[in-house]
C-alpha cells in the first residue's frame, strides 16, 4: 500500500498525481484535511462506499460528504435557496459539513436513503485542495473515526499503521487538524447543529 509524504505548503505534484490516479482507478485513500483525516473515493464508486462502511462499521443512515475544491461546485450537487446560499458561502472554506438536499448528480447510493440528502464541505487545506484539483471532481468522504473511537485519526503514520492494509494509498502532509468538522443540517426551517467540532457554532445560535 503506497504511503506518500508531501510538503504541507508545496505538496509534490508527482505524489499528488499518483494518488489522484489511484482514486480515478477506483481506489480508496486516507488523506489529511484541516479538521482531521478522512477516507475518500471517487464519486459513484459504490465499492469504495462499501469499504468505508466496512472500515468504520457504518449503517445506511450515515451521511457521506462531498468534499469540493470551491464554492462554485456546490450548485451541481446540492439544492440551496438564497438564504442558504449566502450562509454557506459566508462560512466556506471552513471546518463545516453542511447537510443539504442532493441533486440528481449525486448517485443514490451516496444519498441518505430516506432524506435524499448529502453532506458537502470545502476545506481550507493545501494538500486536500491540490488533490481535488488533480482528480478534477469532488471526493466522496467520511471522517476517519474508527469503530469504538471517540475522536478521528489525525496522523498519517497512525492511519498507515492502523488501517493501511485496508486502503489503496495514504497521503501525509503532517498538518491534519485534530478535530472533526462541525456538521450543520440546513434542510429544515432553521439550521440544526448535528455535531459540534472544529467550526464555530455561533453563526447558528
Amino acid at each position: 500500500m503506497p504511503y506518500y509524504e508531501v510538503h504541507p505548503e508545496h505538496p509534490q505534484p508527482r505524489s499528488i498525481g499518483k494518488v489522484a490516479d489511484i482514486v480515478r482507478d477506483g481506489g480508496l485513500i486516507g488523506y489529511p484535511t484541516d479538521s482531521a483525516y478522512a477516507l475518500g473515493c471517487r464519486l459513484g464508486n459504490k465499492e469504495g462506499l462499501d469499504r468505508i462502511k466496512r472500515i468504520r462499521k457504518l449503517n445506511d443512515k450515515h451521511h457521506f460528504t462531498l468534499v469540493c475544491s470551491e464554492f462554485a461546485q456546490l450548485g451541481t450537487y446540492v439544492h440551496m435557496d438564497n438564504a442558504t446560499f449566502r450562509l454557506v458561502k459566508s462560512l466556506t472554506p471552513g471546518a463545516y459539513t453542511f447537510i443539504l438536499a442532493a441533486t440528481r448528480e449525486v448517485p443514490r447510493a451516496m444519498q441518505h436513503p430516506k432524506k435524499k440528502t448529502v453532506g458537502v464541505r470545502i476545506p481550507p487545506h493545501v494538500t486536500t485542495l491540490a488533490l481535488l484539483d488533480a482528480i478534477g471532481e469532488p471526493l466522496v468522504s467520511s471522517t476517519l473515526i474508527l469503530p469504538d473511537a471517540d475522536a478521528p485519526l489525525t496522523d498519517g503514520w497512525q492511519v498507515n499503521e492502523e488501517i493501511g492494509h485496508e486502503l489503496d494509498a495514504v497521503i501525509d502532509s503532517g498538518d491534519a487538524g485534530n478535530d472533526s468538522t462541525t456538521v450543520v443540517d440546513l434542510t429544515g426551517d432553521a439550521p440544526e447543529v448535528v455535531r459540534v467540532g472544529a467550526g464555530d457554532i455561533e453563526p447558528f445560535s
